[in-house]
């Protein structure tokens, strides 16, 4: 409950901030939005894409193979598309890859993200975190929609092999036992304008 608090006090100061900001950060702003919502999409596509044609063509197993050799090569390939100064990763409590371990304020962005969650709140599109003068951090919550995705982030007890696989692979996974529309973490997107 204090962490509801911590955020609404937040988010009311920021409008108000907002609401007096200069043009400049006003401006900046929309544009980190922009920016953010883009590249966090052209991320969240080129994943799906991929794991949508893998699954297809060999299912589940092969759909592991391609996160585990590819995923994160992938979001390097669309950092490399974005305009100077943005970099993108993915974020989670629960990861299966210790790469996208939260670092600093990402941890308590996802824990706020899961409060709200719990409390039946409509998730917000976004968040923005404003790091340092012209430094921003896009965050866009990512939700077990699909029913496709608890094939590897489910229940994977039920299936021994995927299981083991799985493990062999990333031997400190965390990223299963997950239901439909739980929080999964974020796509959080950096801006740094010039």
């Amino acid at each position: 409950m204090k962490l509801l608090k911590s955020i609404t006090m937040i988010s009311l100061f920021t409008t108000m901030l907002l609401a007096e900001a200069p043009q400049e950060v006003r401006t900046e702003l929309q544009k980190t939005v922009e920016i953010g919502e883009s590249s966090s999409n052209m991320l969240i596509q080129t994943l799906g894409k991929n794991m949508k044609e893998h699954m297809g063509k060999g299912g589940v197993m092969d759909a592991l193979k391609f996160c585990s050799n590819e995923a994160y090569s992938l979001t390097s390939d669309v950092n490399k598309k974005t305009v100077a100064g943005v970099a993108l990763k993915r974020i989670s409590l629960k990861q299966r890859n210790p790469a996208n371990a939260p670092k600093e304020n990402e941890a308590k962005i996802l824990e706020a993200f899961e409060s709200l969650k719990a409390l039946n709140v409509v998730m917000p599109e976004y968040l923005v975190e404003k790091v340092a003068d012209k430094i921003y951090k896009y965050y866009k919550p990512i939700t077990m929609n699909n029913e496709v995705c608890l094939k590897c982030h489910g229940k994977i007890s039920e299936d021994i092999d995927l299981k083991r696989e799985i493990t062999k692979v990333y031997p400190l996974d965390r990223a299963f036992d997950y239901k439909m529309n739980d929080l999964r973490g974020a796509v959080v997107v950096t801006i740094t304008h010039q």
